[in-house]
Parts: C-alpha cells; sequence; structure tokens
C-alpha cells in the first residue's frame, strides 16, 4: 500500500516537473522585452532561418532587419539578395551584417563585404559579428594583429558605407580581446532574456532572443532591440 502511494507522488512529481519544463520552455522562446521600455525592435536573419515571409515579420512587430550578408575573406549568404531586396519592398530599414574571421586579411574580408552589400546612405549602419577567436589559426596570429587587422577592416568598410561600424561582440570575444574598451564604436550585445552586461559599457544593440518561436523562420528568429 506504502508502495503504491510513493508511486503515485512520484508520478504526481515528475509531472508537475514536465509541465513547468514545458512551460519555462514555452515562455523563453515565446519571450519578448517590453514595447513600451523598447520601442524599436527587430531582427537579424540569413540563410539559415530560411524562405521568409517579410509581411510576416513586419506583421509581428518587426522595425528593421540586419540581413547576414557576409563571411571571412570569400563566403557570402546564399540568401542576402533576396532578403535584402524583400525587406527592403515591405518598407523596413535594413543593414547588414559581416561574420569576421581573425585568421584571414582584413583587406580580403572588407573587399568581400564591399563587394556583397551596396554602397547605400539609407541602410542602417554595418555589422561586424566578432566571435571567433585567432586560436586556431593555420599561422599564428597574436593579440595585437587582431586588433590591428580589425582596424583595417572598420577603416575600409565605413569608407565604403560613408558611417561608423557597430561591432557585434561575443562574450567569448571580448572575453579574449577586451575590444568593447579599445574601438570606440557602438556595440551590439546577445544575451537571452537578460539585459548583457559583459562589455562594460552601454550597448546600443541587444539580441534579446536568439531563437524566438514564430511561424515565420524554421529555428526560431534572433530578436534585437534598440536601446532607447
Amino acid at each position: 500500500m506504502r508502495g503504491a502511494i510513493k508511486l503515485r507522488i512520484l508520478a504526481l512529481l515528475l509531472l508537475i516537473v514536465l509541465v513547468l519544463g514545458a512551460w519555462g520552455w514555452w515562455q523563453w522562446h515565446h519571450w519578448l522585452p517590453d514595447r513600451a521600455t523598447f520601442p524599436v525592435q527587430g531582427v537579424e536573419v540569413g540563410a539559415d532561418d530560411g524562405p521568409i515571409s517579410w509581411n510576416s515579420m513586419k506583421a509581428i512587430g518587426a522595425d528593421f532587419a540586419y540581413i547576414d550578408a557576409s563571411a571571412s575573406a570569400f563566403a557570402r549568404d546564399p540568401r542576402f539578395v533576396e532578403n535584402f531586396d524583400a525587406a527592403r519592398a515591405v518598407g523596413m530599414q535594413v543593414g547588414a551584417v559581416h561574420r569576421y574571421d581573425p585568421c584571414q586579411p582584413a583587406e580580403k574580408q572588407a573587399a568581400n563585404f564591399v563587394t556583397t552589400v551596396p554602397r547605400d546612405p539609407t541602410l542602417l549602419p554595418p555589422v561586424v559579428e566578432l566571435d571567433m577567436l585567432a586560436d586556431n589559426c593555420p599561422v599564428r596570429v597574436g593579440d595585437a594583429k587582431v586588433e590591428s587587422e580589425l582596424m583595417t577592416f572598420l577603416n575600409q568598410v565605413e569608407t565604403h558605407a560613408g558611417k561608423p561600424v557597430i561591432l557585434k561582440i561575443m562574450p567569448r570575444f571580448e572575453d579574449r580581446y577586451a575590444i568593447a574598451h579599445k574601438l570606440d564604436r557602438n556595440l551590439w550585445l546577445v544575451r537571452n532574456r537578460f539585459m548583457p552586461d559583459y562589455a562594460g559599457r552601454p550597448w546600443t544593440l541587444w539580441t534579446a532572443n536568439t531563437s524566438l518561436a514564430n511561424e515565420i523562420a524554421q529555428d526560431g528568429l534572433r530578436w534585437v532591440v534598440v536601446q532607447p
């Protein structure tokens, strides 16, 4: 009798854990920052998000879109042109993102970006995503070289764009190179749900949910807000 009661209690506890886990997952993946606190919100999208309905994107409240454009010295997002043109067609503000590779020469990376993204003063400031470390480069790249090459990249891209680049700094890159205090540029930081502080100074853009559940993108949207 006592064994049966214990089993029922364990089954009930397991059910409670499963229900709470499902509720927590739903809350986590559907959470958006309060629009009253952050009135301007948008997305970052790329080929991995699959085909995008941009009318639907605008309908759920995206005011702007940053489109993954290029990476390293030669890679280009295969859906960049499609996403770029479609987002502009529905009246959204658009910008482009380059994923920086410290193993590749800055000049080649800048050339990749400027030949992918048109020169257009109406575009949002270009963004460079800083995530990859130089630890596994075929030829050793010291920390000072990472910083100097990054400056070369920024100068060339800013000449093309006519405006300063925004630094999208991931936690491990900042932890290794402390770049936020070395380069005077606006910051884009990433942390799910909780406001990021790892850069040690105020941010301009924040990826607040890296996998916002929706019916638009196949694996969840990268939802971004602007500091008021």
